[in-house]
């Protein structure tokens, strides 16, 4: 069994390397007219230029797992702006298609929690296309749309589940079938539990991403052990090595919110289960460290016997 590693958008041990360098439409909206797409080419080129160097990085730590930053372009889809973000870079956004094509890098992106498919207000579900449509479109740019996914919630339940479950498959004949086909579904926290991701997945053929902390703070009725099979066999279709969100409680009280590292222990049930399927899967470390609790796991990991730490992103065991 192997494990890649991989860490979400920023990484710490860079300096100034945000890839989410921001621009409000506040102030967009003070800019003089011909300043306006200056400085909104000036913050995208910032933000490409600094994704390039965490590109590199990860590179160098030969870290192969890594979710892009959702906020590379400001603006993009907001209905008073929305430019052409893609021709103006289109050498950039190629040359990091070529980096992560060159190290094998396998790259998402996970749209904010507003990005749903439930609600039964048709704007809100307007909205969700343009913005799946928008990330699909920085995949394509780079030239690595079919390999990499956009992962998103099922949504709300809007007080009563069985009918936003209901508009999920409705709303979501909206988004285009290319796009589709490149979505992922993650159980959540505090609202669809694996056991109905999992369902919905199934029924739209679409890969299930399994969140172990959630699934800790938002069980459902199965132990996550038998849904593990089933989950996994909702990534058959891609070719892709299923993928498994990871991260551990900030502590009993806040038991929602991520820590800074991963906790070894808490993880260890899921580890032990994954080691008797014999399934390789990928990492994301959403830790609020990010690149060093990912760099920190990999390294506790291997500690562990009968564990061989087989590059810098990744460990296998014998």
């Amino acid at each position: 069994m192997k494990i890649r590693f991989g860490y979400v958008a920023n990484a710490t041990l860079l300096w100034d390397a945000s890839p989410a360098k921001s621009l409000t439409f506040k102030r967009f909206s003070e800019l003089g007219k011909g300043e306006r797409i200056n400085k909104l080419h000036e913050v995208t080129l910032q933000n490409i230029e600094n994704t390039r160097r965490i590109l590199l990085y990860n590179a160098a730590h030969q870290i192969e797992v890594y979710r892009l930053s959702s906020s590379i372009v400001p603006l993009a889809t907001h209905p008073e702006v929305q430019w052409d973000f893609v021709e103006p870079f289109k050498k950039e956004w190629e040359e990091l298609g070529s980096l992560i094509k060159q190290y094998g890098m396998r790259v998402s992106f996970h749209p904010n929690q507003f990005t749903l498919f439930t609600s039964s207000n048709p704007v809100i579900t307007a909205n969700a296309v343009k913005d799946m449509v928008f990330h699909y479109e920085m995949l394509s740019a780079m030239g690595v749309e079919k390999e990499s996914v956009i992962n998103i919630h099922v949504g709300g339940a809007y007080g009563d589940k069985a009918k936003a479950t209901t508009r999920f498959y409705e709303n979501i004949a909206a988004l285009p079938l290319h796009v589709k086909q490149q979505m992922t579904l993650e159980n959540d926290d505090k609202t669809y539990t694996a056991d109905e991701t999992l369902k919905v997945c199934q029924n739209e053929n679409i890969p299930m991403v399994f969140d172990y902390h959630h699934y800790m703070a938002n069980q459902g009725e199965k132990p996550f052990e038998d849904l593990l099979p089933d989950i996994f066999a909702t990534w058959e279709h891609t070719g892709l090595i299923p993928k498994i969100h990871v991260s551990s409680p900030k502590n009993e009280k806040e038991f929602r919110s991520h820590s800074d590292f991963v906790d070894l222990e808490f993880l260890m049930p899921l580890i032990k289960a994954l080691r008797t399927l014999n399934q390789d899967v990928d990492f994301m470390i959403e830790a609020k460290k990010k690149d060093q609790a990912m760099l920190k796991l990999v390294e506790d990991i291997s500690k562990i016997r009968g564990v061989k730490r087989i590059s810098g992103g990744s460990a296998e065991w014998k």
